[in-house]
């Protein structure tokens, strides 16, 4: 299947992501392009469902134009939750010429910040590339807070220095209900550990199985519409913060994440690799749109700021 998007549209993207020009130059597949993509691409689109609070139909359009022209042409700062930001991303990959295609994932709910219990239904989305070489990496630009900072091998048990103290790996493993187990079956697990001393726990499982657009549209559908989904009802936005690399480079202009920023509900925190400590507390909606603005750099428009009114997750004097 061909990228959604032009040659044109391509050099939009990689002059809105700002990505080095050293690398614009020969814009052809390698690890090096895909790590600094995915490195511009994390700090330029935050993750943010705003689409489903600050819009009159509170639901999530995921046509690729849609996506490009909210993201990169409309200029507002915006990006979107996992799957907008995916699937913008893998037209861009695409768009290039790497061997990409999407996969689903099963993330676990989280308990005051930490993931607990089982895992549920196909609720995330991760970018699969496959080089020449046939090595393979997972590539998640729109997990949040607590997402890979950089694309992962698929090889299993391989330990990755992520934000701060942060470690991350994949793990090749069965996940609990699984009933068909042999070495085939065996699922790509994300797991983090929040200092070498700590125990490792699971975020999220992937089999590495390709998804079409319409399987995705099945689950927009859950995640915008089902009781049980936690984004209708929590306004949410994370942006990664850039630096340049201070040791030597390995190209002019190499940058690198180095903290993030992140509202939830009418809460603003920043963690630059250490510990999160809150910034301010929003009350009403017109500070968390101030908010938006000045920690974010996301502006909304007059008609998105009214499609929260009366809805669940407006700020109406204090905190939900």
């Amino acid at each position: 299947m061909t990228s959604a998007y032009s040659q044109e549209q391509l050099s939009q993207f990689l002059e809105h992501i700002n990505l080095p020009k050293a690398l614009r130059e020969d814009i052809r597949p390698s690890l090096m392009l895909l790590k600094a993509l995915h490195t511009h691409s994390l700090a330029t689109f935050p993750y943010e469902n705003l689409s489903l609070h600050y819009n009159a139909t509170h639901s999530i359009d995921l046509d690729p134009q849609h996506l490009f022209r909210k993201m990169v042409t409309d200029k507002r700062g915006r990006g979107g939750f996992c799957m907008e930001i995916a699937i913008l991303y893998n037209h861009i990959l695409r768009a290039i010429g790497f061997d990409a295609y999407t996969a689903g994932v099963r993330t676990r709910g989280r308990l005051e910040g930490v993931p607990t219990g089982d895992y549920p239904g196909w609720n995330h989305i991760v970018n699969i590339i496959t080089f020449p070489d046939d090595s393979k990496y997972h590539s998640d630009v729109a997990f949040g807070g607590d997402g890979a900072t950089m694309p992962m091998p698929l090889i299993d048990d391989l330990v990755h220095e992520n934000l701060g103290t942060q470690q991350i790996r994949l793990k090749r493993d069965w996940i609990p209900h699984q009933v068909h187990k042999t070495e085939e079956t065996k699922l790509w697990i994300y797991q983090y550990r929040n200092g070498q001393d700590k125990e490792w726990n699971s975020f999220y499982s992937f089999p590495g199985i390709e998804f079409f657009a319409l399987d995705w549209d099945v689950v927009n559908w859950w995640i915008n519409t089902h009781a049980d989904s936690h984004q209708p009802r929590n306004v949410l936005t994370i942006k990664f913060l850039l630096r340049p690399v201070e040791s030597e480079a390995s190209f002019e202009g190499e940058m690198e994440i180095y903290g993030k920023r992140m509202l939830v509900n009418g809460v603003v925190k920043e963690n630059l690799g250490g510990k999160t400590q809150i910034i301010t507390t929003c009350n009403t909606e017109g500070e968390r749109v101030e908010a938006l603005e000045k920690y974010f750099q996301i502006s909304l428009t007059n008609e998105e700021k009214e499609g929260i009114h009366g809805y669940v997750s407006e700020l109406r004097g204090t905190i939900p």
